[in-house]
């Protein structure tokens, strides 16, 4: 049957994808609305498993406190190239994606990405018909979330970095300013855990070995060495562990110095740095 304009016009409407491949799924579907759909489907579908070992290293990541200031969540939503993070079916599903977790408080990426969107369709059906349309893998690489007295965002300009911060012991004051200095500091000095205690023993196992070779190296006595690793530890807990880090705006301050300066007993019970890139 004839496929014309009108009717490719409606197919694309109806599901965003281009004009010549709404054109070819009709034309191949001889016409029928609901199969021209599953072609669409099933080309983005296709297109998911062709690039799925693909690196996605552009993207966008998206925060959000909620209206009480207690719960943030952060999203990234990951591309191939930056031109396709920029387009506005790119930002506007990355958006969805993040108001999803919003209102659903996901526990998961999976329950996330099965969450049903307004046709009833998945947000995994989303991301895979979005791959049929712009020809790349799409992928949410992360989702996390943070619950605290309150809760502070920080997105990078560049749209590719972004920051959640829980804050303790408010003692009920709003502390959105000091918290955006944390969330920067995060976002600048990029902390592998909130203090030592949180250091994974795999990577204090590394540095200490790290500091007996260094040693080792500049020919100190062999009883010596596990005395000077360890000293070198601590320095490793200072510039890598956020509380213990000094505040970039006034070194004469660390982190949680500054905190229990601004509120007494103020702190921070956990953090997320999320980057593409």
């Amino acid at each position: 049957m004839a496929i014309t304009a009108q009717d490719v016009n409606r197919l694309r409407q109806e599901t965003g994808a281009g004009m010549m491949d709404c054109k070819k799924a009709l034309t191949e579907a001889n016409g029928d609305f609901e199969a021209a759909k599953d072609i669409l489907r099933k080309q983005g579908q296709k297109i998911a498993s062709k690039r799925a070992d693909n690196a996605t290293s552009e993207g966008v990541v998206l925060t959000q406190v909620s209206e009480d200031g207690k719960t943030g969540k952060v999203i990234a939503l990951a591309c191939e190239t930056e031109p396709v993070s920029k387009v506005a079916d790119f930002q506007n599903l990355a958006k969805a994606i993040l108001d999803a977790a919003v209102s659903t408080n996901a526990p998961t990426k999976e329950d996330l990405l099965a969450t049903p969107q307004p046709d009833g369709r998945s947000l995994s059906d989303h991301i895979t018909d979005l791959m049929g349309k712009i020809g790349e893998k799409l992928d949410v690489v992360s989702y996390e979330t943070i619950t605290a007295d309150q809760v502070v965002a920080y997105n990078h300009s560049n749209g590719k970095l972004g920051v959640l911060v829980g804050l303790v012991n408010n003692n009920g004051t709003d502390v959105t300013e000091v918290g955006k200095d944390v969330a920067m500091q995060i976002a600048a000095m990029k902390p592998v855990a909130l203090d030592k205690d949180g250091v994974d023993s795999a990577t204090v196992e590394r540095e200490i070995e790290i500091g007996k070779e260094q040693a080792r190296a500049e020919g100190k006595p062999e009883a010596m060495l596990e005395k000077i690793a360890l000293g070198k530890l601590n320095k490793f807990y200072k510039e890598n562990t956020l509380l213990n880090q000094e505040f970039v705006k006034d070194n004469s301050l660390t982190i949680a110095q500054l905190l229990d300066k601004t509120s007494k007993g103020l702190t921070v019970s956990a953090f997320k740095r999320v980057s593409i890139g």
